[in-house]
């Protein structure tokens, strides 16, 4: 009788075993073409990029690729190289200072919704730019920057002289930077209502009760438990933001003037497609990923930091 419960317990976990195989075969099979479409177009890339960094390469010809080293990325991060100054400048600055005002503007939008009627209606106005393409946002954009366009024309009745919004090295990248904290603003505010929408009313009920101002009650209880939204929010857009490069050509042509709205990711489309260096463009492209793991790695420890659940 041992003998047979032994082998009757043995059975059970036999069985169940061979049921989560085949389970698990089913479960590959259905996910084998995205994880194709995966290896194909992402793993197989990155890794060729990675190679390409250290070689050279005109492209076409995969024979003529010649190994380089790290003399690509001596080249790239040399301290005379426009790469370090002023392109990864100018990317840093149009990621920082678009993703402060798309944040500062979704935050408030989202609030200030929240306290409107008919908020469905509000979501999809604020939501058309991110709907819309590039292309006619930028031109859009661009006319109304324009000498005799909207804003200067508003700026002239006001007294004030017309400004080269895309023609001074001054105002060019500012000017862009707008453009594209308010293409991005309706996505986030999408996500930060689905945050607002979240936080229970008994919280407010409670403020209320205390006499707290609703200013306060922003402060100290919409901001608080938002921050997982709005570290959401962030990532994604610093993410957005050092890699967009679409915009510029559309507004700026060439990365002008002197180079003023030229960023990393428009500087390898230029290196890779317009002179065949495909061995420096990759190398940017390197660099380029650096600083955004860097920079989400930070994000997400300075939130956890302040106890943030950013699972």
């Amino acid at each position: 009788m041992t003998t047979a419960v032994r082998v009757g317990a043995l059975r059970v976990p036999v069985a169940r075993a061979s049921t989560f195989h085949r389970e698990g075969r089913a479960a590959y099979l259905f996910l084998a073409p995205s994880l194709l479409f995966f290896c194909i177009f992402l793993i197989l890339p990155f890794i060729f990029a990675i190679v390409l960094a250290f070689s050279d390469w005109g492209g076409f010809d995969l024979g003529t690729i010649e190994w380089a080293g790290v003399r690509n990325f001596s080249e790239v991060l040399s301290f005379d190289s426009a790469f370090v100054k002023p392109i990864l400048v100018n990317t840093l600055l149009f990621a920082f200072g678009s993703v402060l005002l798309a944040t500062v503007g979704s935050v408030l939008v989202a609030h200030c919704i929240e306290q409107l009627h008919f908020q469905g209606f509000w979501r999809v106005l604020y939501f058309l730019p991110v709907v819309a393409t590039v292309v006619a946002i930028g031109n859009v954009w661009k006319m109304m920057y324009q000498p005799a366009g909207l804003i200067n024309g508003v700026l002239n009745k006001l007294g004030v002289n017309s400004i080269g919004f895309l023609s001074d090295a001054s105002y060019a990248l500012p000017s862009v930077t707008v453009v594209h904290a308010w293409a991005s603003i309706g996505g986030a505010v999408l996500i930060l209502t689905a945050g607002l929408k979240a936080i229970p009313d008994m919280y407010y009920e409670a403020a209320a009760v205390d006499g707290a101002t609703p200013w306060r009650m922003f402060w100290q209880i919409t901001l608080p438990l938002l921050r997982p939204s709005l570290l959401f929010v962030l990532i994604t857009q610093f993410i957005g933001g050092l890699q967009s490069f679409a915009l510029i050509i559309v507004m700026t042509g060439d990365g002008g003037p002197v180079n003023a709205t030229n960023v990393a990711a428009f500087e390898m489309y230029q290196q890779a497609f317009k002179f065949g260096a495909w061995g420096t463009a990759s190398a940017m492209a390197m660099v380029l990923f650096v600083v955004i793991f860097v920079i989400t790695l930070l994000q997400l420890w300075i939130a956890r930091r302040r106890g943030e659940e950013t699972s």
